[in-house]
């Protein structure tokens, strides 16, 4: 994956967190840091609406679904 130069900012107070992190060696840079908390955020964000959209599933309907899928292949298992 590639990678481009941006410019932000931030407040004082989170660029002296991420500097104190950096002493601490927990990153190796600032870029590190803010590229793991992007990152970090949006996988979050990614696992929040695939919650949102099983929301929206209907429990009842999605059990008879899957029921009716099994019934129909039950027959075809092989015994053991």
């Amino acid at each position: 994956m590639g990678k481009a130069k941006i410019a932000i900012t931030l407040d004082a107070e989170f660029i002296d967190e991420i500097d104190k992190l950096v002493e601490k060696n927990y990153f190796q840079n600032r870029s590190q840091a803010i590229r793991n908390a992007v990152s970090e955020k949006l996988a979050r964000i990614k696992r929040s609406r695939l919650s949102l959209e099983c929301a929206k599933l209907d429990p009842a309907f999605e059990k008879s679904m899957a029921e009716e899928g099994l019934s129909e292949d039950v027959s075809q298992w092989p015994e053991y």
